[in-house]
């Protein structure tokens, strides 16, 4: 088994060289760089040492991932041909090293011997270079990484391995999503490199618009102190502050049960602005239905039930328990297998024994039409349903005769029970035909508001007063509205 002694150059400064540094780069073994693009590798070049350098890895490779893969690869091998060799990389090996942490996972299944020589990392010089104090929070972020790390606007940043205009480029916009065009940064280049050091404060739309950007680039982000953007830890501190001993008093008497309105009145209008179009108000709306949602979380954790994490956990879990095709090995070709794969999986999850069991699980709480659509859609699914339309629309012929049965009978009891038939062979027909039930009666009543507004206006201009005007005049204006409404539709 050979031995790999790892040694941190520093953040680039000859004069941040440790002294076991330069006692293990000068003891005769095997030197190895994971890249020469380093200033102290000038201190090298001066003592006459050999080494060999990884940088030839990053042009054959196709990712960051293979290079550190064979780099890692590389030197256990050199290690077993040398027994023992030097392996320098820039800063501290064990701050945002790559290669450096899969050595650690080597030598814990005993592949490997690993000594560490540790070095000032970037960190402490940028720290310097900006003023900032980490005491309150510093989050450390590799540039390389940025789609799979979330950015905490609370507070400070240190992203590295920001390189090239590319990198740069690609964070502004992650960036901006969270903080904002104008949000002020610092970019520092060569940190802690006397006569070399450059601190750029800017707005971080103009972060890639530097011409200095280079493998010695690092950008600083401050949290956010004029809050005018918030995160989802903010709305979470809000709501504990507004339900505590000195928040608001309708904030903290309400509970599960007295807020079950709010959560449908929200989910509606959420759903309002989507049939409006209106993504100003949808964002809005949004807003007001996340709020339900950590209101709920926050009674919970008062409570000692569940607290806001468990509720993001259950849903994460859940999400990928039920997407075997994107996060196991299995597949779902089109549409209905995913669709197939989701109710199997959420039957499995909630113990449902029977076909009748999955027909129960459909909320009560929903709206009629939405709980019939959905019913008959997982009665479909065993089977049971004609073969096309013509028997949905055969079905519902037949009962409306029966409504009108019963409606010369005179017996409400019975009718009511046929025109629920009535409408749930509505509902059968409109899923037949792709039609979503809920959505189309919405659509009518909408445009039903909008003729008798017509209606309403075309009378004050003939100086009627709409109560009184006659059922034949109304059902003329009625027709007109049909026509004025159809030619507007021209129009566009």
């Amino acid at each position: 088994m050979g031995k790999i002694v790892v040694v941190g150059l520093g953040p680039g400064d000859i004069s941040s060289l440790t002294l076991g540094a330069i006692e293990k780069i000068c003891n005769g073994n095997k030197v190895f760089l994971r890249t020469e693009k380093h200033p102290t590798i000038k201190y090298l070049d001066e003592k006459g040492i050999d080494y060999s350098s990884y940088d030839y890895v990053y042009e054959n490779q196709q990712n960051f991932e293979k290079v550190y893969e064979f780099i890692v690869q590389d030197l256990v091998k050199k290690s077993q041909k040398f027994e023992s060799i030097t392996y320098c990389v820039p800063g501290h090996p064990l701050v945002a090293e790559k290669t450096v942490t899969m050595l650690m996972e080597l030598e814990k299944r005993e592949s490997i011997e690993l000594e560490i020589i540790p070095g000032l990392s970037f960190i402490e010089p940028v720290i310097l270079a900006v003023g900032y104090d980490p005491i309150n929070g510093l989050k450390v972020i590799d540039g390389l990484n940025i789609f799979e790390t979330n950015f905490d606007i609370n507070i400070d940043c240190l992203i590295t391995q920001v390189y090239d205009k590319m990198r740069a480029s690609e964070l502004k916009l992650a960036l901006m999503e969270v903080y904002g065009d104008e949000h002020e940064i610092y970019v520092i280049n060569s940190a802690g490199i006397k006569h070399e050091e450059k601190v750029f404060r800017i707005p971080l739309y103009e972060l890639d618009r530097l011409d200095c950007i280079s493998f010695l680039t690092s950008v600083y982000v401050p949290k956010v102190k004029n809050k005018a953007r918030y995160d989802i830890y903010d709305l979470m501190r809000i709501m504990e502050r507004l339900r505590g001993k000195d928040g608001c008093p309708w904030d903290a008497e309400q509970t599960h049960i007295s807020l079950r309105e709010y959560v449908i009145e929200e989910a509606y209008e959420v759903v309002d602005t989507i049939n409006n179009d209106d993504m100003d108000a949808l964002a809005d709306e949004l807003g007001d239905l996340l709020l339900q949602v950590v209101f709920h979380s926050q009674i919970g954790k008062e409570e000692g039930y569940f607290n806001f994490w468990d509720v993001t956990s259950n849903i994460c879990n859940k999400l990928i328990h039920r997407h075997p095709h994107v996060f196991l090995d299995q597949t779902a070709s089109n549409v209905s297998e995913a669709l197939k794969s989701w109710n199997d999986m959420k039957a499995e999850e909630k113990s449902i024994q029977s076909y009748t069991d999955r027909l129960k699980d459909v909320p009560k709480s929903l709206p009629s039409l939405m709980r019939s659509y959905k019913i008959q859609q997982r009665a479909a699914d065993v089977g049971f349903d004609w073969d096309d339309e013509s028997g949905a629309i055969e079905k519902l012929y037949e009962e409306l005769d029966e409504v009108m049965e019963e409606i010369r009978n005179k017996d409400k009891d019975s009718l009511e029970g046929e025109i629920g038939d009535l409408i749930f062979a509505v509902v059968n027909v409109c899923r037949f035909v792709g039609i979503n039930p809920e959505n189309a009666i919405n659509r009518t009543i909408e445009k039903f508001v909008d003729r008798f507004e017509f209606i309403e206006v075309e009378s004050k201009k003939m100086g009627m007063d709409l109560k009184k005007m006659p059922l034949k005049d109304m059902d003329f204006m009625w027709n007109k509205a049909k026509i004025h409404k159809n030619k507007k539709n021209d129009k566009k």
